[in-house]
């Protein structure tokens, strides 16, 4: 990744003592957290000109990204013809893992097995993937290694069984396939399966290994990577979960030629939340070669892809669980959980949501003064072009909307705290500390009273 895209700013603004900031809850009512592309390297600027180093203020940040630097624009095709894979290593200390991305990836065994610790094997994937991938996986666990033996479950797909009842069925499978807690399960699927399959892992006799091979946009660019494993709740979106990390997440690109058109473009909507947030460059190559990427050109894509876990891999490692930095890849989302959970899980997919709710963001980040006509405008676009929606659905309504942003993650203390743009493109802040008035107009602009 570029020099430039690798370096942030973090600068927290609050009247209380400087010294509050190093506490856990530092940023809740009424601080900022601030997170913004800069080449000059990681800075903590706090209110009254203190400046420290990010290392020295929060302790040694080390970034886990470990893919050969490539400058957004000298993108080449023969970055994704290669066999050999890149590697995106999400850095953890001895819970450290390799993100392998590649076309035909699914055809080099030794990539899975190497991280294969046991004999026994739970390939968990969904009634669209299993037909297509679930024997190709197979043959890539046990070809070569015949003391493994594999056992499979096949879900129903889609996210409105992303439920209690499906997930009993992983473990239902586990039990009476008499695994024990040296074996490893595969997760084979976009989203849902990662994160139930993921969460099954995490509760089966208290943590078995697990690996993600996503086989949708989404999953290959955000929800494989950093260890939200979970399940939804009739009154809202992944209330019930685990961070727990795969031993490693295997993209293999080549499982895009079979994903439809539709689910091609919610995945894309994670893709134009970096460019937001953190990397503006990315952004602008994004605007320059959206249209590659909807024509499926498979170097676009890779790069798409390399980037896009880069920029995931690099906040994971800085922030595991969600005290702050990684909070503002959820972008969009705040505003897009609510849709998915009013208007039914599944109705609209996941990234249709958030790109509604990325617009509904930026309307406010606009409304409250921090960022610029040309940047709403720019984001407009840029979703169009993904054939993205850029309203709710018509149905929604401003009391819908709050009655289950109220239950979000991101609430503390009773205050609803939300990712906003602020300054220039790639530039965001994780804050409560926001004009109600600005809110209620943007939900008003966007749904019904």
């Amino acid at each position: 990744m570029a020099a430039a895209a690798n370096a942030f700013r973090l600068s927290v603004a609050s009247p209380k003592p400087a010294a509050a900031a190093s506490s856990p809850d530092a940023f809740v009512r009424p601080e900022t957290l601030s997170f913004c592309s800069s080449a000059g390297g990681a800075r903590l600027r706090r209110s009254g000109g203190v400046a420290c180093s990010a290392s020295a203020a929060a302790g040694t940040a080390r970034f886990g990204v470990r893919a050969s630097a490539t400058q957004v624009m000298d993108k080449s095709a023969s970055e994704a013809g290669s066999k050999a894979p890149t590697t995106v290593e999400v850095d953890l200390g001895n819970r450290s893992y390799p993100i392998y991305i590649g076309s035909g990836l699914l055809d080099q065994p030794e990539l899975l097995q190497r991280h294969v610790h046991g004999k026994r094997v739970l390939v968990v994937t969904n009634d669209t993937i299993a037909p297509i991938y679930l024997d190709k996986v197979v043959n890539a666990l046990t070809k070569g290694n015949p003391n493994v033996s594999v056992d499979h479950v096949i879900l129903p797909d889609g996210e409105k069984y992303k439920d209690m009842d499906t997930l009993m069925k992983v473990f239902d499978k586990a039990i009476e396939s008499r695994l024990d807690r040296r074996c490893t399960f595969v997760a084979l699927g976009g989203g849902v399966i990662g994160d139930m399959c993921g969460y099954a892992a995490a509760s089966f006799l208290r943590g078995v290994n697990f690996i993600q091979i996503p086989t949708t946009v989404m999953a290959q660019v955000d929800s494989s990577v950093g260890g939200k494993t979970g399940i939804n709740h009739r009154l809202g979106k992944n209330l019930i979960g685990a961070f727990y990390q795969p031993q490693c997440v295997l993209v293999d690109t080549d499982t895009l030629s079979t994903l439809p058109d539709r689910e091609l473009a919610s995945g894309l909507a994670e893709v134009i939340k970096y460019g937001l947030i953190r990397d503006a460059e990315f952004f602008e190559w994004q605007e320059k070669n959206m249209h590659a990427l909807m024509a499926r050109d498979p170097s676009a894509l890779a790069y798409a892809i390399k980037r896009s876990c880069e920029n995931k891999a690099e906040v994971v490692s800085l922030d595991e669980k969600e005290s702050g930095l990684r909070a503002t890849l959820n972008l969009g989302h705040t505003f897009g959980h609510a849709i998915e959970t009013s208007f039914g899980y599944g109705q609209w997919l996941h990234g249709e949501a958030v790109a509604a709710g990325i617009v509904m963001a930026v309307d406010m980040s606009y409304r409250v003064g921090w960022i610029d006509k040309s940047i709403v405008t720019r984001v407009d676009n840029i979703l169009k072009q993904a054939k993205l929606p850029t309203f709710p659905p018509e149905t929604m309504t401003v009391e819908m909307f709050k009655s289950v942003m109220a239950v979000d993650k991101k609430v503390a203390d009773g205050l609803l705290r939300l990712i906003l743009l602020k300054g220039p493109l790639g530039n965001c802040v994780f804050t409560g500390d926001y004009d109600r008035k600005a809110l209620d107009e943007t939900l008003r602009a966007f749904s019904k009273s």
